[in-house]
């Protein structure tokens, strides 16, 4: 986030919710990163649906992420999104290598998203709601004061509510897949993981979006007094 970008938030930002959009919208990635992640996947089901062969559709898959990969580096853009598939392609290639059966490539991103789901619940419980941190990692200071977003109890209030639309999204998640792996429909679940990712997280951002939109909550604490540096040089 430029030295720009950041005054324009300060000045823009009166409540709660104006900050937190500013924040989502710099923090959501774009169409090329949600398409790194489902290529491996939609390369994996098209294999496995073609050959009924498993080796060939998890090699298939691992050569696809790593292809992303290698672009990216090409471009010296960031990784931050392919990295991400392809450690997911590892870990999915693993389980189902080790166990021989298909349905189990996906069993990975079942468990990630019930630890998810989770850890989400408890920080809510907690009163350490897991978007607050999305907002703090917005803050250009935030390696000087990580936790500045906590000062402020409106801001706890809307990032739980906020937090629980992931929750929501979790269970919904799970809901749809653990029964297709209990059946064993591989193809299904591919459909399911591709839907159930991007598409899903739109979703729920557009819940977010809704949220922020209606609230009105205002800042207990100025959006400069997060920023160490701005806060001792004005007093």
């Amino acid at each position: 986030m430029s030295p720009e970008t950041t005054a324009d938030e300060k000045a823009a930002a009166h409540t709660v919710e104006e900050l937190i959009r500013h924040r989502l919208s710099s923090a959501l990635g774009g169409w090329r990163g949600s398409l790194e992640t489902a290529l491996p996947t939609i390369a994996f089901i098209g294999v496995w649906s073609w050959r009924q062969d498993l080796r060939a559709a998890v090699w298939t898959a691992v050569s696809v992420a790593v292809v992303l990969a290698v672009l990216r580096i090409v471009q010296r853009s960031s990784l931050q999104h392919v990295f991400g598939a392809v450690i997911a392609t590892g870990l999915a290639a693993f389980f189902a290598m080790r166990s021989g059966k298909a349905e189990d490539a996906f069993l990975p991103g079942m468990l990630i998203s019930g630890a998810y789901l989770v850890g989400t619940l408890a920080s809510i419980l907690v009163k350490w709601p897991v978007v607050g941190f999305l907002v703090g990692a917005g803050n250009p200071r935030v390696a000087d004061d990580p936790f500045g977003w906590r000062r402020d109890a409106g801001m706890v209030r809307v990032c739980s509510r906020l937090t629980w639309v992931l929750v929501a999204l979790y269970i919904v998640r799970l809901s749809i897949q653990i029964p297709l792996y209990l059946a064993g429909e591989v193809a299904a679940l591919g459909v399911a993981k591709i839907v159930l990712g991007w598409p899903l997280w739109l979703g729920g951002v557009a819940v977010m979006g809704w949220l922020l939109v209606r609230g009105n909550t205002p800042q207990q604490i100025d959006p400069q007094q997060m920023d160490p540096d701005t806060a001792q040089s004005s007093s």
